[in-house]
């Protein structure tokens, strides 16, 4: 059988329970106070001690004494004036730094400025001197009789190259007609195309619908000025027969014809251009003439609608 074994459980005896320590609320309260108590002796000692040293003579102890102590510090003094000198360069060196590129941006705001009125002024100044020479050829003995010059600034250059015209600030209200001429001191520059109250459209001697009948202003040969449609922006003077003399450097000028109440377009006498080439061949029956234009059509600015002052025939 076997035998019964009995189990002993220890019991163990509960732990120990911690006391807390009482508040020492009197002793934090004391020492307060004695901190108070110090601060208020010092303030007093250190009004004292103000009151003695401005009453006392320059030569009293507490002046000594601050003159000493003043040499004891100056060491320290200077050697943090040593190391504070480079945080203070930098930050002066920052600040100017700001301030000069504030400064530079607005000088640049002034340049700019400055800069569009001078090109205002120049454009001015160039306006002024194109209109001056119009003037002057409109009052000269080589403009045309019988009409009156509009000056005009040009508001709108050829839209491309085969489409040769540009647009005119005057109009119907300014007495302009269709078809009048339109040149410039240097020559002749076209037709007016197209009307309207204040602006005109001009088709230029470059296009390739304009021609005009002209003259050898040296030998009086005549013929037909139109574009030349494998030359750029010259000019061709077709028409002209074998019998007739035109060599390069001639000066070509409208003809300006007149039939009964019939007229050209062109007054006569006006520049068209010079001539730079002559070619002949036996199987044509033309000579081959090249000619320059007097008027620089890329760069025009300003020109004289010419209008005419006579009556009308019924």
């Amino acid at each position: 059988m076997p035998r019964n074994r009995s189990v002993r459980v220890a019991t163990l005896p509960p732990p120990a329970q911690r006391q807390s320590a009482p508040a020492t609320h009197p002793q934090r309260a004391s020492g307060a106070g004695r901190r108070r108590a110090v601060v208020a002796i010092l303030v007093l000692v250190s009004l004292a001690l103000l009151s003695v040293y401005f009453r006392e003579a320059p030569g009293g102890r507490l002046h000594e004494l601050q003159s000493s102590g003043a040499a004891v510090l100056r060491p320290f003094e200077v050697a943090g004036e040593r190391v504070a000198r480079p945080f203070q360069d930098a930050s002066s060196w920052f600040g100017n730094l700001l301030d000069a590129k504030s400064e530079n941006a607005k000088l640049r705001k002034q340049i700019d400025r400055l800069r569009g009125q001078v090109i205002q002024n120049q454009t001015a100044a160039q306006e002024n001197h194109r209109f001056r020479a119009l003037l002057a050829y409109r009052d000269s003995r080589r403009f045309p009789k019988d009409y009156r010059g509009l000056a005009a600034a040009v508001i709108s250059r050829p839209p491309s190259q085969f489409v040769q015209q540009i647009v005119v600030a005057v109009g119907s209200t300014d007495g302009v007609t269709l078809h009048a001429p339109v040149v410039t001191e240097d020559g002749l520059v076209g037709e007016v195309t197209r009307v309207a109250k204040s602006v005109s459209q001009v088709t230029l001697l470059t296009d390739e619908t304009s021609a005009v009948s002209v003259t050898d202003l040296r030998t009086k040969a005549s013929g037909i000025v139109r574009h030349a449609a494998t030359s750029g922006s010259g000019l061709i003077l077709d028409r002209v027969t074998k019998d007739q003399v035109v060599e390069p450097g001639d000066t070509i000028i409208t003809a300006g014809w007149r039939d009964g109440k019939l007229t050209s377009i062109y007054p006569k006498g006006i520049p068209v251009g010079v001539v730079t080439s002559v070619g002949q061949s036996d199987i044509d029956l033309y000579k081959v003439v090249q000619v320059e234009p007097n008027v620089g059509f890329s760069s025009l600015e300003s020109v004289l609608v010419l209008v005419s002052v006579q009556p009308k025939r019924g």
